[in-house]
């Protein structure tokens, strides 16, 4: 099987959102919605609050891609070499007074994930070493039955400019299922074999972060999104764990990587996002898509 480099995004989804409004704009009188009002959508709201309206059982995959709570120093970086500036981590969705603020928020995140998963779907999280151990803990204290986690080791990662510890050329995903009692879901083991190492569908994936043309930038050249994920990782885990016609979900949808692989193969989506500017480039990506993936898989 391949993905052509002329796939665009599939009959089923220019036959829903793309002829009526792709994005919805959350409103406090909204109490409800149901599954049609919001699949193949975009909603303009913040995600805890959305997914409160959010009948249960209305999912079968949710990717998470969460503040990482990096706690970076506020201060410029300059490569000792050309003396550019490194453009790192510093937006403000990305700052917590206090891990126990950062938890509460990660608590009632996935607390409304849980409610909307379907028995058989599951979730996946990703995060790097600042918090994805505060996150794991949390999932086990919900309920979560964690089925794996996933190395993403990065062949592209930042350069470790000052050298007073190791490169962070990793981060990890979590997979998980709602309880242990659940059963059923789904596991593609033929892409997991082709994606992992060795023959046994290894738990590492290798392979680099968003650059060139892949990074979305404005008109002067600045990252839109400071954590864009590669279209490779959301097509590795969306054809690991789901099937064409599943519904996944997004709640933090940044650039909308995941609505915009989901609709390539031939997956429905719902993503939520509260910042107006990533809205706009995210209906950009969606209305008018360009050359998904070039990998046989």
């Amino acid at each position: 099987m391949s993905i052509k480099e002329n796939y665009y995004v599939s009959n089923i989804n220019k036959q829903t959102c793309f002829k009526e409004k792709l994005v919805i704009g959350d409103e406090e009188e909204k109490q409800n919605y149901d599954l049609e009002e919001v699949r193949n959508r975009v909603i303009l709201g913040d995600a805890v609050n959305v997914l409160k309206k959010f009948k249960e059982e209305m999912v079968d995959l949710i990717f998470v891609d969460p503040p990482y709570y990096l706690q970076l120093p506020n201060r410029v970086l300059r490569r000792w070499t050309v003396k550019t500036v490194v453009e790192g981590m510093n937006d403000a969705w990305d700052k917590f007074s206090s891990y126990q603020e950062y938890d509460e928020f990660i608590i009632n995140l996935l607390n409304e994930a849980k409610r909307v998963m379907k028995r058989t779907a599951t979730i996946w999280v990703i995060s790097t070493y600042h918090s994805i151990f505060r996150i794991g803990k949390i999932m086990q204290d919900l309920g979560y039955w964690i089925l794996n986690d996933v190395v993403w080791v990065k062949t592209n990662p930042m350069p470790n400019w000052l050298g007073v510890r190791f490169t962070n050329a990793t981060e990890t995903l979590i997979w998980a299922v709602k309880n242990k009692l659940s059963k059923n879901y789904t596991f593609n083991k033929y892409y997991a074999k082709s994606f992992g190492i060795g023959k046994v569908a290894g738990n590492i994936w290798v392979l680099p972060i968003c650059s060139g043309k892949e990074r979305l930038r404005d008109e002067k050249g600045r990252k839109l999104h400071s954590t864009q994920k590669p279209i490779e990782l959301m097509k590795r885990i969306i054809l690991t764990s789901s099937k064409e016609g599943d519904t996944i979900l997004d709640p933090m949808a940044g650039t909308g990587t995941t609505g915009y692989v989901a609709s390539a193969l031939k997956r429905n989506f719902i993503l939520i996002e509260k910042n107006p500017d990533y809205i706009k480039v995210i209906e950009e990506r969606l209305l008018c898509p360009f050359y998904i993936c070039k990998n046989r898989i």
